[in-house]
């Protein structure tokens, strides 16, 4: 069963401008250019970006987003096996996902895969002292308990360990990027080795 099969999970997402405004920083997608948005909830960052004329897909690994998507655009797929040809994508961004990828090795590969030569990855994931910690409140919509925090967030990920894990894939970081604004997180940017 897919954990995140949550209409109420789906419907809590919210827009938080500044991972826009963060993007915009680390990457400069223009229109024409071709975005994969892994875990895009409702699609708030997907919308955005379209309405700047990128061509972006988003994708999300709960059924339900789709359902309550603000766009046509987004679709229901796990990261770890991308329905797309290989360097299909000039830019892949990812807010607030990555961590929760069970099998994230796999769909790390996967993102590298469908990124082309020179293309952009962008990461903004939670700087979490404890693992799960953030991931309490989502704990309770998806389980009803705070105690599986560390199954919604299964990962604790820092810069040199998300370089350590992407480097082996073709991936060079160019710059990252830490905040406290809400609460504190990472972003990272990768181009892919042509």
């Amino acid at each position: 069963m897919n954990t995140y099969d949550s209409r109420r999970y789906a419907l809590i997402n919210r827009w938080d401008p500044s991972h826009l405004a963060r993007i915009d920083r680390l990457a400069s997608i223009g229109a024409g250019d071709r975005v994969l948005e892994v875990g895009c909830g409702q699609g708030h960052l997907t919308k955005a970006l379209a309405a700047r004329g990128v061509d972006i897909v988003g994708i999300d690994a709960n059924p339900q987003a789709q359902e309550v998507a603000e766009s046509h655009l987004v679709r229901y797929m796990e990261a770890e096996s991308l329905e797309f040809d290989d360097a299909s994508f000039d830019f892949v961004v990812s807010v607030h996902a990555i961590e929760h990828i069970p099998q994230l090795d796999a769909a790390l590969a996967e993102m590298s895969r469908v990124l082309r030569a020179d293309g952009k990855a962008v990461f903004i994931y939670p700087a979490e002292p404890i693992m799960g910690l953030y991931a309490i409140p989502t704990s309770i919509i998806l389980h009803g308990t705070p105690f599986k925090a560390r199954e919604v967030h299964c990962h604790k990920l820092w810069p040199s360990k998300l370089r350590g894990m992407v480097e082996p894939l073709g991936l060079s970081q160019v710059s990252s990027e830490f905040s406290l604004l809400w609460s504190p997180q990472f972003a990272t940017a990768f181009e892919k080795i042509g």
